[in-house]
């Protein structure tokens, strides 16, 4: 058996060897119109390398009304200077694929110690495909990373925790959310002062390099309705009933304009708001905490996030993905359910985008009835996430009652021999 046990992470990473070459296979044929006729990689090939020559001079690019990334994203865009005798496409898709690798690698390990799972590693480098070569062409690995190693740090590290989740956060807001569910007491004053510490630095060495490194939020503030979020379902069977809408790319995306899209825009905002307000509600009540609970809790966050935006890009899969690999590393999460769902909402991402996307600009009922699949799975899994994590937050039993406010799981000698443990606050 444990000759059985030690030759998983060689299968592992002969599957994603394998996995990887053929996603690099489709990156190199995006030119066929069944993978995109070209337009996948479009994003690094010319936006991300204009961006490059912007930010190589030592500026934001102030004004483009396609910047609405946080500064961090700008050393992210940067990085693949770092291998100079690559073209800047070849040596982005290669740091793409490090970022994934090291995914990999953490996930694995995480998964091989007492009590854990190998099969969070599984489901990143068996689901991660499932998008085809999109997420080789967005940096949307990379952020992915940073949340990853945040979150599996947290229980013996918190202050690289905190360190990474605002490394996460500069370059595109929701690896925050990671941080949702750090168990009460030391561990979380940790964790936040860490963050706090890290993003004050980084925002200030970033704004002492660059020009208008905040000009993203006057560009961000302008976004609408895309066609592939809730609300764009929603749309999209209007224009089928007779609205008069149509799509137009503006704002990096294919969004809806016309007649209530504003109003259609303001409700997404007004659900965001009302499901953190859910999430923090959580926080305040739940009495319960186990090794898995940080995990599960940010999964909800980013899965609520995700469901209410007024954008839910292909790409936003490979977040939930990372996510919900790093809920099942523990034998003790609340999210199996919800990690099935992500991967079969993942399945039809990759035929809403590229494969069948001119169905869902014209909104045919092609495009319709698969948005409404793809986004009822997306709405189904953030209810039962979010139902799940709150059960599991309940007190239970007389020795909830016994124990003290402000648990912490590292207030004891022996918690990291018992990575498992249930850590209950009253």
């Amino acid at each position: 058996m444990s000759v059985f046990r030690n030759h998983r992470p060689l299968a592992l990473a002969a599957a994603w060897l394998a996995t990887r070459a053929l996603m690099l296979w489709l990156l190199a044929h995006d030119h066929l119109a069944p993978l995109g006729g070209g337009g996948v990689s479009t994003e690094v090939g010319h936006l991300y390398f204009r961006w490059y020559g912007v930010l190589s001079r030592g500026a934001f690019p102030v004004g483009d009304r396609l910047w609405q990334y946080p500064p961090g994203a700008g050393p992210v865009l940067l990085a693949p200077a770092l291998l100079p005798w690559l073209t800047y496409f070849t040596a982005f898709v290669t740091l793409t694929l490090a970022a994934d690798a090291v995914i990999a690698v953490v996930l694995t390990r995480a998964g091989r110690r007492p009590g854990r799972s190998l099969r969070g590693a599984r489901l990143w480098v068996l689901g991660l495909p499932l998008l085809l070569h999109v997420p080789l062409a967005r940096y949307d690995v990379q952020v992915t990373a940073f949340a990853v190693v945040s979150l599996l740090a947290l229980s013996r590290r918190p202050r690289v925790c905190g360190a990474f989740a605002a490394m996460g956060t500069l370059v595109k807001v929701w690896p925050a959310l990671a941080l949702i569910g750090a168990p009460p007491g030391r561990t979380t004053r940790e964790v936040r002062t860490s963050a706090a510490v890290t993003a004050a630095a980084l925002l200030a060495l970033l704004a002492a390099v660059f020009r208008g490194p905040f000009d993203f939020l006057r560009q961000q503030s302008g976004r609408g309705v895309q066609i592939e979020s809730l609300g764009g379902t929603v749309l999209g069977f209007a224009r089928r009933a007779g609205w008069p809408g149509t799509v137009r790319y503006q704002y990096g995306a294919m969004e809806f304009v016309g007649p209530y899209v504003g109003v259609v825009a303001a409700c997404s905002l007004a659900l965001t708001v009302a499901a953190f307000g859910l999430v923090l509600l959580w926080r305040v009540r739940a009495r319960r905490w186990t090794t898995a609970t940080p995990y599960d809790a940010a999964l909800t966050a980013v899965l609520l996030f995700t469901v209410t935006s007024r954008v839910i890009s292909p790409q936003y899969m490979v977040w939930l993905l990372g996510l919900a690999a790093v809920c099942l590393t523990s034998r003790h999460t609340t999210q199996r359910p919800v990690a099935a769902l992500i991967v079969a909402a993942t399945a039809v991402s990759s035929v809403v985008y590229p494969v069948l996307y001119g169905e869902v600009v014209r909104s045919t009922w092609t495009g319709c009835l698969l948005m409404l699949v793809r986004n009822g799975l997306l709405a189904t899994a953030a209810g039962v996430s979010l139902l799940r994590l709150w059960r599991s937050g309940r007190s239970t039993g007389s020795a909830d009652r016994t124990t003290s406010t402000g648990a912490d799981t590292r207030s004891t000698p022996n918690s990291r021999r018992a990575p498992n443990k249930t850590v209950t606050a009253s």
